[in-house]
């Protein structure tokens, strides 16, 4: 078996590259979502290692002199993050030339050869499901017989192996805590909505929305939800309870956990007995029966994917949701004490001036606890980046989605608006969110009741000013 590295690479200050991470990025709130894509093939791999630098605030000269005691090092990339990490490869490959280095990711499933010839230190690459790929390779079985890799031979011709098969037995799979316990300090890991110190999972893996700009769905996991069974996530869970009996909340990361409503009950009746206060993305369609049942289970908050409040977006981008539906889910949410954390993009197809100021209307009217504005990302390997190719939309200087600083860019313009246009709506969204009388009188009163609410809530206050004062800066 060769000595493995699995290593989430140094990046920009701040950036949070993890797969758990919907957009790799900088936040506007310093925030960083478990590794668990690189856990994953770790807890599988004997002897091996997972360092997380950005959160640990490892540097490159910090990670680099690691490279002698292994034999085969596999980074997590993602587009905005591969320049950097190929950097980091070649670093690593100075110090031991020996080094086998392999990358995962949906940036290099979906264009495994380009990938691979614009990175001539990297070896292979493993594509879409990579766990036992990347096993294989740790086990040391020759590159030639193993499935789902795209591999550089011994003549430095690029091969691309047949693909591996979709996993079907979740269960096959480890657990990934026992690798948090192992290799990181879990508060490092702080997400503004959620309970600190917090730990998030997989459950499942493939979302049946068909959503044109979210990226794991079309590269990496499926439109099909395959899923762990109720037993192997609740011992999961009780194991974990045991080991980090610091943390306050645990997240399932799924991408639609709430996909399979009648599993979804199941499991909140059984993590209701353990006592534990859980939450989790979901659809803005869950009936009030199940939210029901899901509250009394220790469902504290849901991670909601709104988007829009323009109904010919949201059709726009395939996402299956009426805007009315949304709002009695919602307004169900807050009659049951479920708190929403509610994200929405600006810049999709179809946008204007007009359609944001409309999704800012509705999103103070709903009035979800806390927000999230990102601007729309047309990442490789999805519709929206095909589409936005065809239409024009987007151009090379773009392409990476953030810039020099890690901030995410507006990648796309239209005729009618343009990426500055796209670019500032993101911090006219928070203003009118947050600077009502309603929302600030929320927010105090959160402070005051809870001393531990008031310090978080100053430090994210002072993150959020930075953060608009460096998105001024990049817009400059």
């Amino acid at each position: 078996m060769r000595r493995t590295l699995f290593l989430q690479a140094p990046s920009f200050e701040g950036f949070d590259g993890g797969a758990g991470s919907r957009y790799q990025a900088k936040r506007e709130i310093k925030s960083f979502w478990y590794p668990t894509w690189l856990a994953q093939p770790a807890a599988m791999v004997e002897g091996s290692r997972l360092i997380d630098a950005p959160p640990h605030r490892q540097s490159l000269a910090d990670v680099a002199p690691l490279a002698k005691d292994y034999d085969l090092v596999v980074l997590h990339t993602s587009t905005p993050s591969f320049a950097s990490d190929v950097k980091t490869v070649e670093a690593l490959k100075a110090v031991n030339p020996n080094l086998k280095a392999g990358l995962i990711g949906a940036k290099v499933a979906v264009d495994a050869e380009g990938s691979l010839r614009s990175a001539p230190a990297v070896d292979f690459v493993a594509r879409n499901e990579f766990d036992f790929t990347i096993k294989d390779v740790a086990d040391d079985k020759p590159f030639a017989d193993i499935e789902g890799l795209s591999y550089r031979n011994d003549s430095g011709v690029i091969v691309h192996n047949t693909d591996r098969a979709i996993l079907e037995n979740m269960d096959s799979l480890p657990f990934v805590t026992p690798v948090y316990k192992r290799d990181l300090q879990i508060d490092n890991y702080f997400i503004g909505y959620l309970k600190h110190p917090y730990i998030s999972i997989y459950t499942g893996r493939g979302c049946k929305s068909r959503c044109t700009f979210c990226l794991w769905p079309q590269t990496v996991g499926g439109h099909r939800y395959r899923t762990r069974s109720v037993g192997h996530v609740i011992e999961e869970i009780a194991w974990a309870k045991k080991a980090f009996p610091e943390v306050k909340e645990f997240f399932f990361d799924d991408d639609t956990f709430t996909d399979d409503l009648p599993r979804a009950e199941v499991i909140a009746k059984e993590l209701g007995k353990l006592g534990v206060t859980w939450s989790c993305n979901a659809k803005a369609n869950v009936p009030y029966k199940s939210l029901k049942i899901l509250k009394e289970g220790g469902l504290r908050l849901l991670l909601v994917g709104y988007e829009s409040g323009n109904q010919q977006i949201l059709h726009n981008i395939k996402k299956g949701m009426r805007v009315e539906v949304a709002e009695q889910f919602t307004k169900d949410c807050h009659t049951l004490g479920i708190a929403i954390h509610g994200t929405f993009i600006v810049g999709l197809p179809g946008e204007t001036l007009e359609t944001m100021e409309e999704t800012r209307r509705w999103a103070a009217r709903i009035n979800p606890h806390t927000i999230q504005v990102s601007l729309a990302a047309p990442y490789p390997g999805t519709f929206l980046y095909d589409q936005a190719l065809k239409n024009g939309w987007l151009d090379a200087a773009n392409a990476e989605l953030v810039d020099e600083h890690g901030v995410q860019i507006a990648p796309l313009h239209y005729p009618h608006l343009s990426h500055a246009e796209i670019f500032e709506s993101v911090e006219t969204f928070y203003k009118s969110f947050y600077f009502r009388p309603r929302k600030i009188g929320d927010i105090v009163g959160e402070m005051v009741r809870s001393p531990e609410m008031m310090k978080r809530r100053l430090r994210e206050g002072v993150e959020f000013f930075e953060f608009l004062k460096e998105r001024r800066a990049a817009a400059a």
